[in-house]
């Protein structure tokens, strides 16, 4: 059984010049597996030192990494085909970054999100009231907002850190509005266009293209047109129509693997790749 102590002792171990040093501390953090989590993940939560908090992500990962595979894996068998379902992937994929997240309290937290501004929104007879109730509900009084100086940081992408800190990419702002609005039964959903993730809220008369990542700003049709032009890509149709869940989920962990080669992280690239090679397999 594993110590405190000892999971100290391996770490410090782990700056040991000799190689078989360092090969010895993996096969005993390997022998120890799931076991070494919990203590791993208490030692990491007083550790200043960047490189030293790393080095234990690492080790974390590459512990926690085959069972996060295999509950991925079974998640897709079920279908990726709904925003509730999106939901739990969504989150799921949080636990690359988080080994230890406790996915229900972050699902609860958007519970309560949602009863927070449940009679505002409803009461509201107009369905584009009602939109904009929601956008500014999350926009303004959550003040979730686009992160323009740290853009590519993966924690813009990961459910739970876009929760704590209020701020990511247009695709996981996205997710946000559109997890909360699956608990008020309002219809907005994703757009993948190229560059940009978008919303759209698919209204009984009309369809209404929205900017996450400009405060839920609502866009044109011609506005998006022209910033595609502008980006060297010719607008086609499809990118202006709500896409299938299952490419959602694949485009965040793409964008997650841009991040991670920018990083030169190329081990959880490649293990992102995995997870990526399992959605396309599986397709819807």
């Amino acid at each position: 059984m594993a110590t405190q102590s000892e999971i100290e002792s391996l770490i410090f171990l782990l700056d040991d010049p000799d190689p078989e040093v360092q090969s010895g501390v993996q096969n005993r953090f390997r022998q120890l597996g799931e076991r070494a989590v919990p203590l791993l993940d208490q030692y990491r939560t007083d550790i200043r030192d960047k490189q030293e908090r790393e080095m234990v992500d690492d080790i974390l990962h590459s512990i926690t990494f085959s069972a996060l595979y295999e509950d991925f894996n079974d998640l897709l068998k079920e279908g990726i085909d709904s925003r509730e379902s999106l939901e739990k992937a969504v989150f799921l994929l949080a636990r690359f970054g988080n080994p230890t997240l406790r996915i229900e309290d972050y699902m609860r937290k958007l519970d309560r999100f949602t009863a927070e501004v449940e009679h505002e929104v409803l009461s509201r007879p107009e369905e584009s009231h009602r939109m904009h109730s929601l956008l500014k509900f999350i926009f303004r009084e959550l003040r979730f907002r686009g992160d323009n100086k740290d853009y590519h940081n993966p924690e813009n992408a990961f459910m739970d850190r876009v929760i704590d800190h209020r701020k990511g990419l247009p695709i996981s702002l996205s997710l946000i509005v559109m997890f909360i609005s699956r608990r008020l039964r309002l219809p907005f959903y994703g757009v993948n266009m190229p560059i940009h993730f978008m919303l759209i809220f698919e209204g009984s008369t009309r369809e209404v293209l929205i900017d996450p990542f400009d405060g839920g700003t609502v866009v044109t049709y011609d506005q998006c047109h022209y910033f595609l032009k502008k980006n060297g890509i010719k607008p086609r149709p499809e990118h202006m129509r709500r896409a299938p869940e299952h490419e959602i989920l694949a485009r965040s962990i793409r964008n997650l693997m841009h991040s991670y080669i920018r990083l030169e992280k190329e081990e959880r690239a490649n293990n992102l790749q995995s997870l990526l090679n399992l959605v396309e397999l599986r397709g819807g």
